[in-house]
Parts: C-alpha cells; sequence; structure tokens
C-alpha cells in the first residue's frame, strides 16, 4: 500500500521507539563545517566521512538496525547504493540535508550532483 493507503509512519519506529527514517549520524554538518573551515580535501577527505565517534558509545541512540547497517558499510565500502523507500518513489540525494534549517528547498549540490540528478531521472522515468 502506499501512503495514501495506510498509514505514513507505519513500520518507521522500533519497539524501543526510535525512528529508523532519522536514525542515522548526520555527516552533512561535519562535510559543511570543514568546507567552511578550508579543510576539505587535504585534512577532511570529502569521499569517505567517518561515523562520529560519539554514534559508537554505549549510550548512544542507535537502533541495532542502524548498527547493523552501519557495520555492514564498514565491512563492504561502496560508493552507490539504492534503497526502497516504502515502495513510494522517492528520490533521495547523498547529502540531501540543507544546511540551513529552515531553508527546505536550499540546494546543496555535491561535486557529483550531475550524476545523481542522472540517476534519478532514469529510476523515475523507468518505474
Amino acid at each position: 500500500q502506499g501512503s495514501e493507503l495506510s498509514g505514513w509512519a507505519m513500520g518507521r519506529w522500533t519497539y524501543e521507539g526510535i525512528d529508523l527514517n532519522h536514525n542515522f549520524a548526520d555527516l552533512n554538518t561535519a562535510l559543511w563545517d570543514a568546507e567552511d573551515n578550508d579543510l576539505v580535501p587535504h585534512q577532511f577527505p570529502n569521499h569517505y566521512i567517518p561515523i562520529p565517534e560519539y554514534y559508537t558509545f554505549a549510550n548512544a541512540t542507535v537502533a541495532p538496525e542502524t548498527r547493523a547497517v552501519i557495520d555492514w558499510m564498514q565491512r563492504y565500502p561502496f560508493v552507490l547504493s539504492a534503497n526502497l523507500h516504502g515502495g513510494e518513489l522517492v528520490v533521495t540525494y547523498p547529502f540531501d540535508m540543507t544546511r540551513t534549517y529552515w531553508k527546505a528547498q536550499e540546494l546543496t549540490p555535491t561535486p557529483d550532483d550531475g550524476v545523481f540528478r542522472w540517476l534519478a531521472t532514469v529510476y523515475a522515468s523507468s518505474n
């Protein structure tokens, strides 16, 4: 069922009450801070941003499902992935948060923005 036929948030929270849709570490802010301080790419490589140390603490609010995905990503590094998001037609770009929280439409392109736009177009037009 699409979101118009069922609860839009059904299946989004774990038994412990963690929202799996927003449980991954915020890597955007770390990258933007490094860019603002001219640390990219020499001191802060933008091709691999490590999971923040606080996310690995035993008392961090990280769902077991999220920890499993992080472990999997660290064992098998990859450069491109796909995610089926509840069966809806959604294309999410890497680093798609806005730098300014209240500017929902702020463009935050990455150097490979053209590649992701092409992939999104191919995906959307094929489905």
